[in-house]
């Protein structure tokens, strides 16, 4: 053969062949990474599929937020049929504009944020931190603002590797609670004081609230019944609202205890941001499906091909299980409990809706404060009892009873001394009991009950009344 004969044709034979072959390799390792979809290398646009997925998620948070301010802003031109689409969204030194009748109470602003000193930690969760400032007049508030070391932070920042645009992500749901917070108000949602949003700092927003205390389920167990009550119709009369809202029906997605706070007593909604104002759309009955750990409701798919009512009735249902269930048989006054029992039956099978509910709240409330309950009493309970008006007994024997407004002592709620002439009687251990001018929010008289005391003192604003003995030294 030739290359036998001459070496160096071989040579430059299989030197331009490789050649070749390193040209075709080359074009057609390029070709497929110019016709790759995917891959690290960076678009013409400069963007990742990750910061596709990003930017996504922010524009469709923006679009939630846009459609929060448009209803927003509609209520508002309704209120004030001379206030303007744009100056409804005014912004005065980082706050809305005091001229907007709506957020009248919401006068702390960017300005006024700069000296409010932040006194204690009052909690933080997957998107929030919580802290609790004192305002120059000696009063206190919440502040709210992003939680840049939380739960969602992290995990975005897992997701994408970009601190300012997840900063931003996260922020969103703040500015929501925000949005939410001015329209919805009412006695049982915390109020919005002021907020403030730094331009210069991406999801630099803080909210200023009505500070309240975390509820704390086990303490509120140990309480009275009365005040147990009191929550649940605080609850009840909340729900109505956020059905009937001028947003229209309101869901509450992350229904749990820690969702609310209490103030002065009252039960306060204070997380807004799962919030839902949107019926879920259906296209038969089988969409229209509520699913707990241990029951499945299935509502009718209505002809505008919307789940009317889900919302409601997953509140409901919400209060039922996390609240109504702990909070209202337990130590309910007896001659209530038939009203009670009707109440857990219904709202457990979801049989009534919220206006129902709610009418049969107020009923036990009218009941209990004007104590129709106690009918049946007769007069003749309190003729055991030697009455002294005006006197005060002091250096009491006290015993403990259960569920009472003292820890060391017997103080409970009565309608009259009637019903505390019942209670007393019932105890072995009771021998008087008093009464004077404190109440509790249904205007209930506080009497406290004891084994004894060592002598009495005047009070106008009293009343002793003492067991009397039997000729055989027996106590009546």
């Amino acid at each position: 053969m030739i290359f036998s004969r001459n070496p160096f044709c071989a040579f430059l034979f299989f030197a331009l062949l490789f050649l070749f072959l390193t040209v075709i390799l080359k074009k057609w390792h390029f070709g497929l990474q110019e016709n790759k979809p995917f891959g690290d290398a960076a678009r013409p646009d400069g963007l990742t599929p990750e910061s596709d997925i990003l930017l996504q998620q922010l524009q469709e948070r923006q679009q939630e937020l846009e459609l929060l301010h448009i209803t927003f802003n509609n209520i508002q031109s309704f209120v004030d049929p001379n206030l303007s689409t744009n100056d409804s969204a005014n912004y005065i030194n980082g706050k809305l504009s005091l001229d907007n009748p709506v957020t009248a109470k919401t006068d702390i602003g960017c300005e006024e944020l700069s000296g409010i000193k932040a006194v204690d930690f009052l909690g933080s969760g997957y998107t929030k931190t919580v802290l609790k400032a004192a305002l120059p007049q000696g009063l206190f508030v919440a502040l709210k603002s992003v939680n840049h070391q939380g739960t969602d932070m992290r995990l975005c920042m897992e997701d994408f590797q970009d601190s300012q645009g997840c900063l931003e992500l996260v922020s969103f749901k703040l500015r929501k609670e925000i949005v939410l917070l001015q329209t919805l108000q009412h006695p049982n949602i915390v109020e919005l004081k002021g907020q403030c949003q730094d331009r210069t700092l991406v999801g630099g927003i803080t909210a200023v609230l009505e500070q309240g205390m975390p509820l704390q389920m086990i303490q509120l167990l140990q309480s009275p019944w009365e005040e147990r009550f009191r929550v649940c119709l605080g609850l009840v009369r909340l729900l109505h609202y956020l059905s009937h809202s001028s947003l229209g029906s309101v869901a509450l997605l992350d229904f749990q205890p820690r969702q609310f706070v209490m103030v002065s007593g009252e039960l306060k909604l204070t997380d807004l941001d799962d919030a839902s104002i949107q019926e879920p759309a259906c296209q038969e009955d089988s969409d229209c499906q509520l699913q707990f750990p241990l029951r499945s409701f299935t509502l009718l798919c209505s002809p505008s091909r919307i789940c009317e009512g889900l919302n409601e009735m997953r509140n409901l249902y919400n209060a039922y299980r996390y609240f109504f269930t702990y909070l209202l048989p337990h130590q309910a006054p007896p001659l209530l409990k038939p009203l009670i029992h009707q109440i857990m039956n219904s709202t457990g099978d979801l049989k009534q809706s919220i206006n129902e509910t709610l009418v049969a709240f107020e009923e036990v409330l009218h009941m209990y404060k004007s104590g129709l309950h106690l009918e049946n009493l007769p007069p003749s309970v309190t003729r055991d009892y030697a009455v002294l008006k005006g006197m005060r007994s002091v250096a009491n024997m006290e015993y403990i009873c259960w569920p009472s407004y003292k820890q060391q002592g017997c103080v409970l709620s009565v309608h009259s001394a009637r019903e505390a002439a019942l209670i007393c009687s019932s105890h072995p251990q009771c021998t008087s009991f008093s009464l004077n001018s404190e109440k509790t929010w249904t205007g209930r008289l506080l009497a406290s009950f004891r084994s004894g005391f060592s002598h009495l003192v005047p009070d106008v604003n009293s009343a002793v009344y003492m067991r009397r003995v039997k000729a055989s030294g027996a106590v009546l």
